[in-house]
C-alpha cells in the first residue's frame, strides 16, 4: 500500500506526537403532493451539504506519495496537501498542478466543456475532473419550485436519488446538530479546527498571519479531513459528488477556463483558492481510501474514541509529512473524540435522522 509504506524523513519525536434512474409515478393528486414535499425536504439536504463544503495512535506513516515530479518552488508543499495562501498567481499554480480544458462537441454552449487538474506525487496521481451537471443553484431552484422542478432536477441527478439516506448521514455528521446531540455537538469543521490547535506551538510561532487565517492551514484541512471521512464511511463516488454540487456553482468558469482578470488575480476566492480546494479533496479521498483499507471500516463498524485518535493520528502523520509541521497528538479521551465518535454511531446506526 502506498500510503503505508512510505517512510518520512520528517522526526516525529520532536513533538509528542479529515437511480440509477428516477421512476415517478403519479397515481393520484394526493400522492403527488406526498413526493413533492419529501422531495423539497430532500433539497434542503443537498444545499445544506453544498454550503458545508463551502464553510468550502499508529506505527505505521501514512503518506500519500514521496516527493512532486512538478518543479518545486520555495514556500510552496509539494508532498500532496496544498495550501492557497502559499501560490501568489495563477501561473504559479500551473506550475505545481497541471491545469487542461477541454471541449468535446463544436457547440456553442459549455455544457461539454470540463476541467481536469493533475497533481503528480512520483508514482502516486490524483485526477480531479469537473464537468457539466447539476450545482447548489438547481437544487435551490428545485427547492423553492414546483413538483416538476423538483423531479427534473431528480432525473438529471439520479445518483443524489439513489443515495439519498447516505447523504442525509453526511449531511448530519457535516453541521452541528445541537437538537439531536445536545450543546457541544462536533462536526466535520470542529475537526479541522482540531487539527489547527495540535500544530506544535513552535511551528505556529513561524506561520504567517495568512498561513493562520481560514484560507490556510484550517481551510486544507477542513477540505481534506471531510472528504477523507466521507470516503472512509461511504464511498470516493459519493465524496466526489457533494463536491462537485458546489463547485460548478462557485465559479463556473472553472470548467471553461475562462476567467476574468479578477477572478485570476484574487487568490483567496478566484481559480487558484478553488482549484487547491479540488485538489485537496482528491488527496482526501486517497487518504479515506488507505484509512478505510487499514482500519478496515464499513458502514457496520462501531467507533471507539480509541479508533477514532488512532485515525485522526493517522492524517495527522499525513500533514506533517506533506505539510512539514508537528503536532500534539489526539488521546481517546479527548472531549471532542468522545463526542464525535458518538455521534459518527448513532448517524450510522441510524437512530437519528429527518
Amino acid at each position: 500500500m502506498f500510503l503505508l509504506n512510505f517512510k518520512s524523513n520528517f522526526n516525529f519525536n520532536r513533538f509528542p506526537v479529515h437511480l440509477y434512474s428516477l421512476k415517478l409515478v403519479i397515481l393520484s393528486f394526493d400522492f403527488v403532493k406526498m413526493i413533492s414535499k419529501r422531495i423539497h425536504w430532500f433539497y434542503w439536504v443537498i444545499l445544506s451539504l453544498a454550503m458545508f463544503i463551502l464553510a468550502c495512535g499508529s506505527n505505521s506513516d501514512p503518506s500519500l506519495g514521496l516527493t512532486s515530479s512538478k518543479k518545486n518552488i520555495p514556500g510552496i508543499p509539494h508532498k500532496g496537501a496544498l495550501l492557497s495562501t502559499r501560490f501568489h498567481s495563477f501561473e504559479e499554480f500551473k506550475k505545481v498542478v497541471n491545469v487542461e480544458y477541454f471541449d468535446t462537441t463544436s457547440q456553442e454552449d459549455d455544457h461539454s466543456t470540463y476541467v481536469r487538474l493533475t497533481h503528480a506525487i512520483n508514482e502516486k496521481t490524483v485526477t480531479s475532473i469537473l464537468g457539466y451537471g447539476v450545482d447548489e443553484a438547481d437544487f435551490l431552484k428545485a427547492k423553492d419550485g414546483g413538483f416538476w422542478d423538483k423531479a427534473a432536477v431528480g432525473i438529471r441527478s439520479p445518483f443524489a436519488v439513489a443515495n439519498k439516506d447516505n447523504l442525509i448521514k453526511v449531511e448530519i455528521l457535516a453541521r452541528r446538530r445541537y437538537v439531536m446531540f445536545g450543546e457541544g455537538d462536533i462536526a466535520f469543521y470542529d475537526l479541522a479546527e482540531s487539527l489547527v490547535k495540535n500544530m506544535s506551538k513552535e511551528d505556529v510561532a513561524q506561520m504567517s498571519e495568512k498561513d493562520l487565517s481560514e484560507k490556510g492551514y484550517l481551510n486544507t484541512f477542513n477540505h481534506i479531513t471531510a472528504q477523507a471521512f466521507m470516503t472512509s464511511l461511504f464511498s470516493e463516488e459519493l465524496a466526489d459528488f457533494i463536491a462537485d454540487v458546489h463547485e460548478r456553482n462557485t465559479l463556473p468558469a472553472l470548467r471553461t477556463g475562462k476567467f476574468t482578470p479578477e477572478q485570476l488575480s484574487d487568490i483567496e476566492n478566484g481559480a487558484v483558492d478553488n482549484y487547491v480546494d479540488m485538489v485537496n479533496n482528491e488527496w482526501g479521498q486517497e487518504l479515506g481510501k488507505e484509512l478505510r483499507q487499514k482500519y478496515k471500516i464499513t458502514e457496520e463498524t462501531t467507533w471507539t474514541p480509541e479508533l477514532l485518535a488512532d485515525y485522526l493520528n493517522d492524517m495527522q502523520r499525513y500533514y506533517s509529512w506533506a505539510l512539514e509541521i508537528g503536532f500534539k497528538p489526539f488521546r481517546p479521551e479527548d472531549d471532542v473524540l468522545v463526542r464525535f465518535a458518538g455521534k459518527l454511531n448513532a448517524v450510522m446506526r441510524g437512530e437519528v435522522g429527518y
